[in-house]
């Protein structure tokens, strides 16, 4: 049995070779960004007007109640107007272009109109109400690095510079897989012996969310089914997620079934609670990796977030998110396992407090729902104290 940061690093030293592919821009969201992005013109391309008013050209005398004639409208959309006479003005309205012979804007809540004069009620300020061309960024500039995380605001970056399609880091063909008798689908009506097939679905709604739509599979406790799916599922994913089977019991296959099928162990138990008889192994020559998590829905949910994960980011050579949150209670882990624990985030004078969630558990799935995430407490002699700072991984 190895330490859980041996396991990790194990895990972190397998990892895949994605590629990329190209996808439509409003499918890029939640993706990885593998291209950088760059300015194709000036942020932004002209000089812009930020409020509804009149664009003039400043002078001493505009600060002197003298009135101004309007010789006509700029709008959005419209080609740049020009002011004849700098003695009057144009009325703007906001993203238009600033009209030739003008540099400054005052919008009208600063003006009085009145038989086509206006009169300047506010101090005015030489180049007010402009949003400069190129005061963003300039033609060329780098706006967004490749290994970024697409969300909105980057969909509207690129929007901007007319990426219709965009390069996006490749996601692995994975495969979830449940086993065990016991299991019927969400819409049966479990006998007094059955539960629903809840686990995996909590795993295929977590790789939702990064994007990974994944298949599944159930398999029964019997021996040489198990083998034919394996055998099959192993030579058409990248990844398999299993959960069940690799514990002590008379039915826990999963181990003797991958030796057979020619895959390689990396380790098998680890020195962590929940998820102790945690499998990993890869096939040397498929290069399929497979995550055999116990079948406890915390045991699979916790090492979901604390292996496959990280795994994924390093197979998109994007870096290990690292959070760290406070104690709002002594805690006690003593040797030799790292404990996992479910706590709520709450918020209290700036900082994130975690407090440990009340469970029945491993196999305590509705405490899942009461969470935010889990601590990783590694053992040691000494209590885990009131405001200690311990690592935290989100999981909502």
């Amino acid at each position: 049995m190895i330490t859980f940061n041996e396991a990790y690093q194990k895990v972190l030293d397998h990892p895949l070779d994605l590629g990329m592919e190209k996808v439509s821009l409003l499918n890029s969201l939640n993706r990885i960004l593998a291209e950088d992005i760059y300015a194709d013109r000036d942020f932004p391309p002209f000089d812009r007007a930020t409020k509804d008013g009149i664009a003039i050209q400043f002078s001493d005398v505009v600060n002197s109640g003298h009135s101004l004639g309007i010789e006509g409208l700029a709008a959005a959309g419209e080609v740049q107007k020009k002011l004849q006479d700098i003695g009057n003005c144009l009325e703007v309205m906001t993203g238009a272009v600033v009209p030739a012979n003008c540099d400054t804007v005052i919008m009208y809540e600063h003006i009085t109109i009145e038989d086509g004069e206006v009169t300047i009620n506010e101090k005015v300020t030489k180049g007010q109400n402009i949003h400069y061309q190129a005061s963003d960024e300039k033609a060329g500039a780098l706006l967004l690095s490749k290994g970024k995380k697409i969300s909105p605001a980057e969909i509207g970056v690129m929007a901007t510079v007319g990426k219709a399609t965009v390069m996006v880091k490749g996601s692995p063909k994975v495969c979830t897989i449940a086993t065990g008798n016991e299991l019927v689908a969400v819409n049966e009506t479990p006998k007094p012996h059955q539960i629903r097939k809840s686990n995996m679905l909590t795993i295929e709604s977590a790789l939702l969310n990064s994007k990974i739509d994944a298949d599944s599979l159930h398999l029964l406790d019997d021996k040489a089914i198990i083998k034919n799916e394996l055998e099959k599922a192993l030579t058409e994913n990248d990844v398999l997620l299993l959960s069940g089977g690799v514990s002590k019991g008379k039915f826990d296959f999963i181990p003797e079934v991958m030796e057979s099928l020619g895959v390689e162990k990396v380790f098998h138990r680890v020195l962590q609670r929940p998820g102790k008889p945690f499998w990993f192994g890869v096939h040397p020559e498929l290069k399929t990796v497979i995550f055999s998590f116990p079948g406890n829905p915390v045991s699979t949910f916790a090492n979901y977030h604390l292996y496959f994960l990280p795994w994924l980011h390093t197979s998109w050579g994007i870096s290990i998110d690292k959070s760290y949150i406070k104690l709002s209670t002594t805690i006690t882990v003593s040797q030799p396992l790292t404990r996992f624990i479910q706590v709520s985030a709450e918020e209290g004078e700036g900082e994130f407090w975690a407090t440990p969630v009340v469970e029945n558990g491993s196999g305590d799935l509705t405490s899942l729902a009461k969470a935010d995430g889990f601590i990783c407490l590694a053992p040691r002699s000494m209590d885990y104290e009131v405001g200690e700072v311990v690592p935290f991984v989100r999981t909502r």
